[in-house]
């Protein structure tokens, strides 16, 4: 139980599942094709091969990216993550091209298909389970912060979305003896997996790129003006990036020109400190210190300085906007009479 507790565990636990389940469920497939001879059927098993062989990658790269910085990965292993959301993105692309390259055929020469009524009853319980299997590993991504938890879950539900394509479509089949139906669906849910395929690749690419995520960079934002202390004049430049669960942060800090080096070097590790603790020790935080300047007088909160030149005439107000600019705020010294 401590085990499943720990995130690391849950996302081993949770891609195990989705690999054992995810395997019998595709051998299920491909006896349902046997029965039926059905072209959709077909294309829904092949594209849970790729979905087997997703899950496989992705608990190797679950069990890469948790393992702690070394020499040759100063920054940790959690960016396998975005490779493997951007491999199983490719394999759903890949299972779309051959979605469409078996089923056109089937648009203008079909056959009836046997033993068709068995075929959906066992299908459309097939996708139920995997219905469950996929909300449970996004759910799960999420609350471990895990990409390729939550690739893989999308990679299931596209399953099911395939698997209820085949269902909807073998049953007008049936009932209309319009049996190029089963073409045509299978061409229809080609599209959307195509589709979630090619929202995985992006994502992927996005990651890789260290794409700035606004959402992340405001919640580190509220975060330190939150905790903000009077002797912190101002924060800017504020970048963030993630791999897998542990986040990468750095910022510019400036301080008073009295601050000795220590009292500063103390200030900077409280800061820090504030938030990696709000990540759970997942965080490695980097604070460049800057001296105030001149400029900085009307603005600074420190009211008992010994080198102020001048009152405090202005407030800077914290916000997303003002912590992720490139330089220091443009204020210049209240001109005296």
């Amino acid at each position: 139980m401590k085990f499943l507790k720990n995130a690391q565990g849950v996302r081993i636990t949770a891609i195990s599942l989705s690999l054992f389940i995810g395997t019998a469920l595709m051998l299920g497939k491909f006896y349902i094709y046997t029965l039926t001879r059905s072209t959709a059927v077909l294309s829904d098993a092949l594209e849970s091969i790729i979905n087997v062989v997703a899950s496989a990658f992705a608990l190797v790269s679950i069990l890469i990216a948790d393992r702690p910085p070394d020499r040759n990965h100063p920054y940790g292993h959690g960016k396998i993550e975005y490779f493997s959301a951007g491999f199983e993105g490719a394999l759903i692309i890949l299972a779309a091209v051959g979605i469409f390259i078996t089923a056109w055929p089937h648009l203008f020469h079909t056959d009836e298909l046997p033993h068709l009524e068995s075929g959906l009853l066992l299908l459309f319980g097939i996708s139920l389970i995997n219905l469950f299997l996929g909300a449970g590993l996004v759910l799960a991504g999420k609350r471990t912060a895990s990409l390729t938890l939550v690739a893989d879950g999308k990679h299931v539900l596209t399953d099911v979305y395939t698997s209820g394509g085949v269902v909807l479509g073998l049953l007008c089949a049936y009932l209309t003896g319009w049996y190029w139906l089963d073409g045509a669906i299978a061409c229809l849910v080609g599209l959307n997996i195509l589709f979630s395929g090619w929202q995985l690749v992006r994502q992927s690419f996005t990651g890789l790129m260290d794409t700035a995520d606004p959402e992340f960079l405001k919640s580190i934002a509220d975060l330190i003006i939150q905790h903000r202390r009077e002797v912190w004049i101002d924060i800017h430049q504020l970048r963030a990036w993630r791999a897998g669960n542990f986040a990468h942060i750095d910022f510019h800090l400036i301080l008073p020109q009295e601050l000795s080096l220590e009292q500063s070097h103390l200030e900077s590790k409280a800061l820090e400190k504030i938030v990696v603790d709000h990540f759970r020790g997942k965080a490695s935080v980097l604070i460049h210190t800057d001296p105030c300047e001149d400029p900085d007088c009307p603005t600074c909160r420190r009211h008992l300085c010994r080198i102020r030149k001048e009152n405090l005439t202005d407030t800077v107000s914290w916000d997303l906007e003002t912590l992720i600019r490139q330089g220091r705020h443009n204020v210049q010294p209240a001109k005296s009479d």
